[in-house]
């Protein structure tokens, strides 16, 4: 009997010609043909074709270390091949930037994938209030090619040149080259200290030229926007197996 239904046209597959483009909001297709690219260990969901794929861990020993004492990054695996590769990540959404010649500063947890000639590495963010929270870190990725980022939900871009702007350190996923970061201290006065507080007394602050990405849910909690000494499971989510 034939199937009936517009479920195999509705969801055919999107044609692109460019190493990485959305299949849908929430999923990637990778053309391999462009070269090998790094992508979250896991977050193979499908693929077409000749694939490799080969655990790249914590990317060295100097990125382990880094990782050990900062809980931040990203356990990440090399993909090869020829054909065409799907990821994705517990179903979050899906944004696709291109770099030429340029960097973004990236919280570990929300890096899904980007191409091999990509550099990354772990930095600490000079930020004159950062000693209050024990030390802020986060991935630089620099060079040129494509990079997959995740979101719970869909994000706003915030340009800081056209003015002062804030950000809760569990919702802002990453900020491009030019701007500047720092912690701003906010108890909400003595009344709202007594009372518990808000739960808003950290916050980042952003200023010079450029763009932070902000997504709607205060989760990024592993690595990223946190001191060495407050990271929560970072190491055995993101160093473990």
């Amino acid at each position: 009997m034939p199937i009936h239904g517009s479920l195999f046209q509705d969801f055919r597959e999107e044609s692109s010609t460019d190493q990485f483009s959305l299949q849908n909001k929430k999923l990637l297709k990778v053309q391999m043909g462009h070269g090998p690219v790094m992508a979250r260990t896991g977050s193979m969901v499908a693929y077409q074709g000749d694939r490799r794929f080969e655990n790249k861990g914590s990317g060295g020993v100097g990125k382990f270390l880094k990782q050990a004492a900062t809980g931040e990054g990203v356990r990440m695996m090399t993909c090869s091949g020829q054909g065409e590769l799907f990821v994705a990540n517990e179903a979050q959404d899906i944004q696709v930037i291109y770099l030429e010649n340029d960097m973004i500063s990236v919280n570990g947890n929300n890096i899904l994938a980007f191409s091999a000639s990509i550099d990354w590495d772990i930095h600490r963010i000079q930020a004159r209030g950062a000693a209050m929270t024990g030390g802020l870190y986060n991935v630089t990725l620099r060079g040129s090619g494509y990079v997959a980022l995740t979101t719970k939900g869909e994000p706003v871009a915030l340009d800081v040149a056209s003015a002062p702007t804030f950000g809760d350190a569990q919702a802002v996923v990453m900020w491009t080259g030019g701007v500047r970061m720092d912690i701003k201290v906010d108890t909400g006065g003595l009344r709202s200290m007594v009372r518990g507080g808000t739960g808003e007394t950290f916050q980042m602050a952003f200023g010079g030229q450029g763009y932070v990405l902000v997504q709607p849910a205060e989760s990024v909690t592993d690595g990223g926007h946190q001191g060495s000494g407050g990271s929560s499971g970072g190491l055995s989510d993101l160093l473990g197996g």
